[in-house]
């Protein structure tokens, strides 16, 4: 006889288990309407940073904000000339190693995208890293 198996002596002092309700009384789905993720992610896409570095330990947050999938608005107007080299060289190599992609806006603003990032209505001809360090003032 296998474990599972039970005589009638015995079934007789075991519990029967009895639904309360039938299985259509319960609602299959909480009556509560939530945000699907493509909309709380779209909503988080809508986000960018603005970061105005004057010195190059500020470069780090650049990196950590791109890295958090978060587009910078990387603005080196008051940074001295080779301050705004080191930085923009600095993250060239960031935005490199991600995948992301930087466009320059104007004159030593750029916009750092992460990987998924539609950017539109750019300074033309400037598309990538490397034409974009063209915008730092050459000493």
């Amino acid at each position: 006889m296998n474990s599972h198996d039970v005589t009638d002596e015995q079934w007789e002092g075991l519990a029967q288990v009895v639904p309360l309700r039938s299985r259509d009384a319960w609602p299959s789905w909480p009556g509560h309407r939530s945000l699907p993720e493509a909309e709380a992610e779209t909503e988080a896409r809508r986000r960018f940073m603005v970061l105005r570095v004057n010195v190059f330990s500020d470069a780090r947050e650049v990196a950590e904000t791109l890295m958090s999938e978060i587009p910078v608005l990387l603005d080196l107007s008051g940074a001295e000339t080779e301050v705004a080299k080191r930085v923009l060289d600095f993250s060239s190599g960031v935005v490199f190693g991600l995948g992301s992609g930087m466009h320059r806006v104007d004159k030593n603003v750029f916009l750092l995208a992460p990987p998924g990032t539609e950017v539109q209505g750019l300074v033309e001809g400037v598309k990538g890293a490397a034409e974009a360090a063209g915008g730092v003032p050459r000493s």
